[in-house]
């Protein structure tokens, strides 16, 4: 196998490493792809493009997991982990999920609504007193400048967290002077301020939106995983993997990569192959300030195809329940109402834009409409990284995509991924 992978790195093929140099056992059953009504031939175009994009080093690897009724019928891994090296792709390469951390996060927070603990209409303050008494920003004819802090018109509710509707934006979605008083994301934020540091950040600053009326990324899913943290006692990572990664085995999920497995930490190219310009991500080795729900976990291919997985099964995994079955509808609904204006495709994924959204998922409301492939009712959330996956129920299709390309090129592999994987089903 050694010989055959420095092969490998030294011919430059572009080609998946075979399934069985995974650590972790497979997320599901394998099967052939003709038996869950997909074509082998159609399904091997996706390799060919894959490699394609390697070799015109436009990205320098992924993994892609396809799974549908239940079995597993692609688990590849493509290029590599780490291009400057030679070192080829491994299926457990370990990846940052960035924003796909968000939906694990909403799932610890919707556990605590199953026990009472945690209800959707509950305002922040309850949890967060500091969050009481909040104000939004009025801003001139020409968003230039605020001219005017008037008080909330209601509360920011648990709900609001989940869906960002908030109005605690995201510093680097926009330019605003609203927004140059925020972070500019969960990551910066995280190695900036402590928990209680950030809260009191987030809590003296006006928001841009009345509550409920405008989603805009930003970040609710942080607010919300802290709140676990103060109703549960332990970090949030510390929950997770008590109740959520432990029990579905998702043994490399992590906010701080262990060192004896920086060994499967894929590298983004250093340089972003659209705009010309240095590229990095930040690297999970240190512990961050506060463990941010809103995009700072790490793992695997093989460890989301199970959380995802879950989603599809209705909360369960493996004989594992991690949510009742109606909790998972719900979560997985869309939760905007018409009067909501909706700037998923704006300020939030270009790819989901004309999305509904859930409690940490978007959710397709229309057959058509969006740039993407899919069926009513499917959810998702990608990560800035090129992290992606998405279920689609319909199809009883789970789908899972990692690769480090945080440029703007993360937005054509998400479409050109999801075309190859629906144009492959023939049933």
């Amino acid at each position: 196998m050694i010989v055959r992978y420095a092969a490998l790195a030294i011919m430059g093929f572009f080609m998946a490493v075979p399934p069985h140099v995974a650590l972790a056992a497979d997320p599901l059953p394998r099967a052939k792809p003709e038996t869950v009504g997909i074509s082998s031939e159609r399904l091997a175009l996706i390799g060919k493009q894959i490699n394609a994009e390697i070799a015109r080093d436009q990205l320098p690897g992924a993994v892609l997991a396809i799974a549908r009724r239940g079995k597993l019928v692609h688990f590849e891994a493509y290029g590599y982990l780490d291009k400057a090296a030679g070192v080829p792709m491994r299926t457990d390469a370990i990846f940052n999920l960035a924003s796909m951390t968000k939906p694990m996060a909403a799932v610890a927070a919707l556990q605590l609504y199953e026990q009472g603990r945690l209800l959707i209409d509950d305002p922040v303050s309850k949890y967060l007193p500091k969050f009481a008494n909040m104000q939004v920003a009025v801003m001139d004819a020409k968003r230039e400048t605020i001219i005017e802090r008037v008080p909330a018109a209601r509360r920011i509710t648990i709900q609001d967290l989940f869906r960002h509707t908030s109005g605690l934006v995201y510093g680097g979605r926009g330019a605003t002077p609203v927004h140059k008083l925020f972070p500019e994301g969960s990551s910066p934020a995280s190695l900036a301020m402590t928990g209680p540091e950030f809260l009191d950040h987030l809590s003296s600053r006006p928001l841009l939106y009345q509550p409920g009326t405008t989603w805009d990324y930003g970040f609710g899913l942080d607010v919300l995983g802290l709140i676990v943290e103060q109703l549960t006692e332990q970090s949030l990572g510390g929950y997770l993997q008590d109740n959520v990664w432990k029990p579905l085995g998702m043994t490399d999920t992590h906010f701080v990569v262990p060192k004896d497995k920086l060994s499967r930490y894929a590298k983004a190219l250093p340089i972003d192959p659209e705009s010309g310009q240095p590229q990095t991500l930040r690297p999970l080795v240190e512990p961050a300030k506060f463990e941010c729900g809103g995009g700072c976990a790490a793992g695997t291919a093989n460890d989301y195809m199970r959380f995802a997985t879950m989603l599809a099964n209705k909360g369960t995994y493996e004989g594992q329940r991690v949510l009742g079955r109606k909790t998972v509808e719900y979560m997985t609904s869309n939760h905007l109402a018409p009067d909501v204006r909706n700037l998923i495709g704006q300020t939030g994924d270009p790819t989901r834009a004309d999305y509904g959204f859930g409690l940490g998922v978007a959710v397709r409301t229309t057959p058509g409409v969006s740039r993407m492939l899919g069926s009513v009712g499917d959810f998702s959330w990608p990560g800035a990284s090129g992290t992606n996956w998405w279920v689609d129920p319909r199809e009883e299709l789970v789908v899972v995509w990692m690769a480090h390309s945080p440029g703007t090129a993360r937005w054509r592999y998400r479409q050109m991924v999801n075309a190859m994987v629906y144009q492959a089903l023939v049933d």
